[in-house]
């Protein structure tokens, strides 16, 4: 329980229920033990540290804690606390804990790398969902046998126990000290920030100082279980005009038992990563001389990506969607109007320059000016609207070399792209309208339970990055927000993350691997209809802009299939499936008997095939198996004379014997109703 300044709040944490804090007014901190009350009590005079109040509460505590948060805003365990606060303690358990213990990690990674290479010049080393990185500039690469050497210095590290200090310099005096130990990367960012006037912040341990903002760990021998994962290259800032640089990442552990349970998880998600299996199935294959970022959908990739935008352009013609199909590029004046150019430029392939007597184009990066000239196709009454429009897209961003991932981020894509133009007074049954839909795909699709939902909102220090002013996008977010508690989402908030016209509700997902990504957007748009003119008029005849609505049904539907290969192991519900049933006849003379089982199976709609190979019956349905496929139907000579098939299931194994009709009525309602 903590007292600010008269009132009074719960706080709950695994390690602090027992705890009772009080922060007086007179910037002192007491704290008491809950189950001793009896007046006993510690005194803290204003500038006490987080740590050492974790301390006071128990040695425990003080062992396990990795940052605070005060005030909701994550601090050091140094900071000093002068003022009546909420405090939280965080340990490895919250997800801010684990970000500065694996920021301690990366830079004992650094320390150990200095002290192998010591003309290493370091970049940036920051925690990531799992785990940490650090980005070394080297004189020769990494392999894969470095990383033990580097693992064991490491270690070494821990074993000393290194004190970690923070401390800060002059903008100038920050610069020096980089300059003579020769860190050019640490002075390029430092160069950055000198403008503001503010102090630099540095830590220290043993002969290591590095530039870093924190938090860290008290000390290196707070770490206990550390592993070095892989060693890859990567371009500074992601540029790959820039050098390029040895990134090595790793992961760590409060204990030994936990890194061996996620290196069990990390070998089990690699069965399951889908830029192995979607290969080893027949998916999708790159192809270097085409270009990363490329991917070549094959026949079973491409099958199902064509199941899955008919579903969804089903489902929503029913919802009252109309059907676009616009272009692939357009001159640069088109992006000028909807901003594009201005905000989005780095990430378009810009076709030809812009001179005088000569048109640029570019390939688009999204839908939504293209769309708008559907709606600006005649005048609008109120009566029209709301219009939905949607469009099966296909996309192309000049994504980072660094960011590319089989099919999770491409450079060329195809996206359930929609745009819905409403009164303003329809705005929340829409974007609930949205939402449902969102979450009646991913349900259907059994992606529904590995999603979260995040409020994307703008930055308002980074002012320049949007359009419209603080007061537009303060009155649009504090809309977006009802509408979201309205609809009571469970949502993170996330500053920077908006688009550059409006906000946006992201529903995130992560991958086999841990990394998450977005995989649908809802975005409320209050800028580019008054930018392309696009007004209706309301039954006062007023002119006035609708309100706009940017939203995808299913996402990208690359990264969708991705997540249902690693989702099932690349074994999909038999109604997404490329090859649904296998007939296998189980010798050379009944393949004419087999192919008539084929034909009707076809002509019902399955997707089908027949093994005519001059193989044994048992490899036949082993190779059937490693493919995945839903059902194998055997036809021996009992079969023929009975008029039967045996039935063996992916899911169920040996069904016995069925007539094809009985079999037929069984995969159709399997498929019509979408069972997973």
């Amino acid at each position: 329980m903590l007292n600010l300044g008269g009132t009074t709040r719960i706080v709950t944490r695994p390690l602090l229920r027992d705890e009772i804090f009080i922060f007086t007014d007179k910037g002192v901190c007491s704290y008491e033990h809950q189950s001793e009350l009896k007046g006993d009590s510690k005194e803290f005079e204003s500038g006490v540290s987080v740590a050492e109040i974790a301390k006071s509460i128990g040695a425990g505590l003080y062992k396990a804690a990795c940052a605070g948060k005060v005030d909701g805003e994550v601090v050091d365990l140094r900071t000093p606390l002068t003022k009546d606060c909420n405090l939280e303690i965080l340990t490895f358990s919250e997800e801010e804990g684990k970000k500065a213990y694996w920021h301690t990690a990366a830079h004992v990674l650094a320390q150990a790398v200095k002290r192998l290479f010591p003309d290493a010049k370091l970049a940036i080393g920051p925690a990531i969902d799992n785990g940490f990185y650090y980005d070394i500039d080297l004189s020769r690469p990494l392999s894969q046998e470095d990383l033990p050497k580097i693992e064991a210095e490491m270690k070494k590290i821990i074993k000393e126990n290194l004190p970690i200090e923070r401390f800060e310099l002059a903008p100038n005096e920050a610069k020096t000290l980089m300059q003579e130990q020769d860190q050019i990367y640490k002075v390029e960012l430092i160069e950055e920030h000198a403008d503001k006037g503010e102090a630099i912040s540095f830590y220290k341990q043993g002969e290591f100082t590095d530039l870093c903002a924190g938090p860290h760990l008290m000390a290196t021998g707070n770490l206990k279980a550390v592993k070095l994962t892989n060693a890859t290259a990567a371009y500074w800032r992601g540029d790959s005009n820039n050098k390029s640089l040895q990134r090595v990442y790793g992961i760590a552990f409060p204990k030994t038992a936990e890194l061996e349970d996620y290196l069990e998880r990390v070998e089990e998600a690699k069965k399951r990563d889908h830029n192995i299996i979607g290969r080893q199935l027949g998916y999708f294959t790159t192809v270097d001389y085409i270009g990363q970022g490329l991917p070549i959908l094959l026949p079973n990739g491409a099958r199902v990506i064509q199941q899955l935008a008919r579903f969804v352009e089903d489902e929503e013609e029913r919802r009252g969607y109309l059907l676009t199909k616009t272009p692939f590029l357009a001159k640069s004046d088109l992006y000028k109007i909807s901003g594009h150019w201005d905000h989005y430029r780095d990430g378009m392939f810009v076709l030809g320059e812009e001179e005088e007597g000569k048109e640029a184009f570019a390939l688009r990066p999204m839908t939504c000016p293209f769309q708008f000239q559907v709606y600006l196709n005649k005048k609008r009454s109120y009566r029209d609207l709301p219009m939905r429009l949607n469009e099966t897209s296909t996309l192309f961003r000049n994504e980072a070399s660094g960011e590319m991932h089989g099919l999770i981020r491409v450079r060329q894509f195809t996206i359930s792209e929609g745009h819905i133009a409403c009164l303003p007074e329809q705005l929340e049954q829409e974007f609930a309208g949205c939402v449902e839909l969102a979450n009646y795909m991913l349900s259907t699709l059994g992606l529904d339970e590995d999603i979260s939902y995040r409020f994307s909102k703008w930055d308002e220090n980074d002012k320049e990055k949007y359009i419209g002013s603080p007061q537009e996008w303060e009155e649009v977010q504090g809309r977006m927000r009802q509408i979201l508690d309205d609809l009571n989402i469970d949502y993170k908030e996330a500053s920077g993350e908006a688009a550059f016209y409006g906000p946006k509700l992201d529903i995130q997902i992560k991958n086999v691997h841990g990394k998450e990504d977005t995989l649908i957007t809802i975005q409320i748009d209050f800028q580019l209809a008054e930018r392309f003119g696009m007004t209706y008029v309301d039954a006062e005849g007023q002119t006035k802009y609708p309100y706009v609505i940017h939203r995808t049904s299913i996402g990208c539907y690359e990264r969708t299939l991705a997540l249902l290969l690693e989702k099932y192991a690349g074994a999909l519900p038999t109604w997404l499936m490329p090859e649904q049933v296998r007939v296998l006849p189980i010798s050379d003379r009944l393949i004419d008997d087999a192919k008539k089982v084929e034909e009707q199976l076809s002509r019902a709609g399955i997707r089908v095939s027949c093994d005519t190979r001059s193989e044994k019956v048992g490899y036949k349905i082993r190779e059937a198996q490693l493919e995945k496929i839903p059902y194998m139907l055997v036809i021996g000579d009992k079969e023929v004379e009975e008029g039967t098939v045996s039935v063996r299931s992916r899911k169920e194994g040996d069904l016995g014997s069925m007539p094809v009709e009985g079999f037929l009525s069984k995969i159709l309602q399997e498929i019509a109703t979408k069972a997973k």
